[in-house]
């Protein structure tokens, strides 16, 4: 897995998460449930990340939406 991002803006995340897949590369949004735990704060961020295989693509694709 390769990180792409950190962010607390679970909006974002999730608008990044739709632009990779129809873009045809998976995501994951990792620590999700330890950012729930701790009360949202923002204290821990949540990761997005992919396959290593996957990343050159991915990385182009937020770059093209301006989201790099």
């Amino acid at each position: 897995m390769k990180i792409l991002l950190r962010s607390n803006n679970q909006v974002r995340l999730s608008f990044l998460c739709a632009l990779l897949r129809d873009g045809g590369v998976t995501a994951f949004v990792l620590d999700t449930h330890t950012s729930a735990v701790e009360g949202s704060i923002g204290a821990i961020p949540r990761r997005l990340a992919v396959a290593e295989e996957d990343e050159a693509q991915a990385r182009r694709i937020l770059a093209e939406a301006g989201e790099a």
